[in-house]
């Protein structure tokens, strides 16, 4: 690696430490997503993930992550389909429920299926029924590009994570409200 210049007190990043990184990237807010399919053997998938970004609005296309090592992996690179779920500040225990494992993480969760067979979590701040139309390898993740066929939304606040907890967000007071 480069040594880079230490004048303006920049700390050289330590790859063995990923405690570290984890930490540093953590400065970074982001909203909080669960993220469904369906599997090949007709399983319903889900996972929390705030590895989101929007990319292109022409075509309209997102992006998000996931683990290598993530159980749910060859679930979500076969899948035709998967639907972005927009969490709101309310929703912080649902999303804590699709980062653990379960057998059935759906049982209990209101929740219907689209025609495409995807899972579709009630209640979300938006919902996007993406198809899966590429995906790229990204270091330890593999990032997926979805494009959006079709969406719901509703009015809320979003949840948000930062520094390994959840937060809420809100106006900013120096902000003018206009009308």
């Amino acid at each position: 690696m480069q040594q880079l210049s230490n004048d303006l007190g920049l700390t050289a990043i330590d790859i063995e430490n990923p405690r570290e990184i984890r930490n540093l990237l953590g400065q970074f807010a982001t909203g909080v997503t669960v993220i469904t399919t369906r599997g090949k053997d007709g399983r319903k998938v889900g996972m929390t993930a705030n590895s989101f970004s929007s990319l292109s609005l022409d075509p309209p296309l997102i992006l998000w992550s996931l683990a290598k090592t993530a159980p749910s992996l060859s679930d979500f690179t076969s899948a035709e389909y998967f639907a972005i779920h927009m969490l709101a500040q309310e929703h912080h225990q649902l999303s804590g429920h699709f980062a653990r494992p379960a057998e059935d993480k759906f049982a209990g969760i209101a929740h219907q299926q689209c025609a495409a067979g995807t899972p579709l979590l009630e209640g979300a701040l938006a919902t996007l029924l993406c198809r899966n139309v590429n995906q790229y390898e990204g270091g330890d993740h593999l990032i997926f590009i979805g494009q959006i066929e079709q969406y719901q939304q509703r009015a809320g606040e979003p949840l948000v994570f930062h520094a390994g907890k959840y937060r809420i967000a809100s106006e900013h007071p120096d902000v003018l409200q206009t009308a």
